[in-house]
């Protein structure tokens, strides 16, 4: 297999604004809510395409929740849009008991995750949501890592029955898959095969660890890079299965370690426990700054998994 190569495509946002106006043309029962912020969100578009579905909720997170899940209860299939930090942080307890709780089939939608927004700063910069989103019962979690599968996710969003939440960035995301991969909400991918170590990665991580994963090929290390982007319901399976083969673990998000670590390292725990390195935020907050220099500051780069890849490799059981 050859080197992956850093190609650009769209922000993960835009894809799915794209998605949510294809989707808008082909049902009749989608309603589109948002808090103001339908410009960065990129429900935009499809309020253009259908004022008549679309309503802006104002910088109301917790009404805007409400509203979603009283549409639910009606019959129709609502997207709830806003940043993510405001979107988990401000309205957990309504999603926590007015979506989550019931199980209405609401379909939350935070832009903006992750510090790679960048220059917005520390209020915006959404570190916790995957941990909460993660918390609440019957909720699924999804992290899309480019354009392609955010299109992809949008639309099974819709046929999935039950409340979901994704999670979208602001920046340009390296492309990862092609306009024909098929996905499957729980089902993650396998993007390169290794018998030394398993890096376990989400959102733009996953073009770092497919980086990583190169380099440390060249040092004679082969490792599995797995592409994870529904972390609840996680992929047991798959976590088990290259945990038993190659007997170490590396996860790596843009998030606070926490998110999609402890994810993995529950299912390690109760099923095939081995030595486990994690590549995330250290129990920080971040600051205003350019999106690249924020994501080698907090290590989150191919550095930061090429080390941890070694790291846990001397833990070993061989």
């Amino acid at each position: 297999m050859g080197n992956f190569e850093i190609k650009l495509g769209k922000a993960t946002r835009d894809a799915y604004g794209e998605a949510l106006l294809e989707l808008g043309k082909k049902y009749s029962d989608i309603i589109v809510l948002d808090a103001d912020l339908s410009k960065s969100t990129k429900s935009i578009a499809f309020a253009k395409a259908f004022p008549e579905r679309f309503i802006n909720c104002g910088i109301a997170e917790a009404n805007m929740v409400s509203m979603a899940a009283g549409l639910a209860n009606a019959g129709f299939v609502p997207f709830a849009s806003s940043f993510a930090s405001f979107l988990m942080c401000k309205a957990f307890d309504q999603i926590r008991m007015s979506i989550a709780n019931p199980l209405m089939n609401v379909k939350l939608v935070g832009s903006h995750g992750g510090i790679s927004l960048g220059e917005d700063g520390a209020s915006q910069q959404a570190v916790e949501d995957i941990s909460l989103a993660c918390s609440l019962p019957g909720l699924s979690v999804i992290v899309p890592s480019d354009e392609f599968q955010t299109r992809a996710i949008t639309k099974l969003a819709y046929e999935h029955k039950g409340p979901l939440f994704i999670r979208t960035g602001r920046p340009k995301a390296p492309v990862i898959y092609s306009n024909n991969e098929t996905f499957e909400i729980g089902k993650a991918k396998i993007l390169r095969q290794g018998k030394d170590a398993t890096i376990i990665a989400i959102g733009l991580l996953v073009a770092e660890a497919l980086l990583a994963a190169d380099k440390l090929r060249e040092e004679g290390i082969e490792v599995n890079v797995v592409d994870m982007f529904t972390v609840k319901p996680i992929d047991k399976d798959i976590i088990v299965d290259l945990a038993k083969k190659t007997g170490a673990i590396v996860t790596a998000e843009e998030h606070l370690i926490g998110g999609l670590s402890s994810q993995v390292s529950m299912v390690l725990v109760n099923n095939y426990p081995v030595p486990v390195e994690f590549v995330g935020i250290n129990d920080t907050y971040s600051e205003s700054g350019k999106p690249e220099e924020l994501m080698e500051k907090y290590g989150l780069t191919y550095k930061d998994i090429i080390k941890a890849v070694k790291k846990v490799l001397t833990k070993k059981v061989h």
